[in-house]
């Protein structure tokens, strides 16, 4: 399963709206919540999911009325360590 990052734009979003969209959010059916990075004063959210593909993904969004702003299918993902790994390996640092 392809993972994605979310972007959501929602200005005055509120800590009672964050919740009750959770609890639709943790039942969905044709994607899977993973993480988010939330700042509710700024209204700026990051989120991966794990879909089949983008397209599913959207269609997710849609049956929880949920806006986004961007969508960006993940190639990878790298920790400090990973990194530092990788850097080690390749006589970098």
């Amino acid at each position: 399963m392809a993972q994605f990052i979310t972007v959501h734009r929602a200005p005055g979003l509120l800590q009672e709206e964050w919740v009750e969209n959770a609890v639709h959010v943790y039942r969905a059916e044709l994607a899977s919540f993973v993480h988010a990075y939330v700042n509710l004063g700024s209204g700026f959210i990051v989120t991966i999911y794990e879909s089949e593909s983008r397209d599913t993904l959207i269609e997710q969004f849609e049956r929880l009325g949920l806006p986004y702003d961007e969508i960006h299918e993940i190639q990878f993902s790298q920790s400090f360590g990973e990194m530092e790994g990788m850097l080690k390996q390749m006589g970098k640092i």
